[in-house]
């Protein structure tokens, strides 16, 4: 979508999107499992965990940290990565509306 027709939407629509853009891999769900799991972590152990070569890994810590679903502190040569609770609470209390609001019918179709 281009950036000019984000306008026509919500804000609330417009973060749901990006944060589904974000998570919208599965490397990335085991990514934010595994940081929801450890609470923190450092890079390696996040490359030995999901079995894919570093710079793939590093490309969805990327995605991850610009939806801004994780933070990263440089700790020496290594990044510890952890979750943001701030905005993962966010993004939990709008998914929660989002599905909440919804009253679908046993027979629509």
């Amino acid at each position: 979508m281009g950036a000019t027709k984000t306008e026509l939407f919500t804000k609330q629509q417009n973060e749901l999107a990006a944060m589904a853009k974000a998570i919208a891999h599965p490397a990335r769900i085991a990514i934010l499992q595994h940081l929801a799991k450890k609470n923190a972590c450092i890079c390696g152990d996040i490359v030995d965990e999901l079995g894919l070569a570093q710079a793939t890994t590093s490309q969805h810590l990327k995605e991850l940290k610009n939806a801004g679903l994780i933070q990263g502190n440089i700790e020496g040569v290594s990044v510890c990565y952890c979750i943001d609770p701030k905005l993962w609470k966010r993004y939990k209390d709008l998914f929660t509306a989002f599905f909440q609001d919804v009253d679908l019918k046993a027979n629509c179709c």
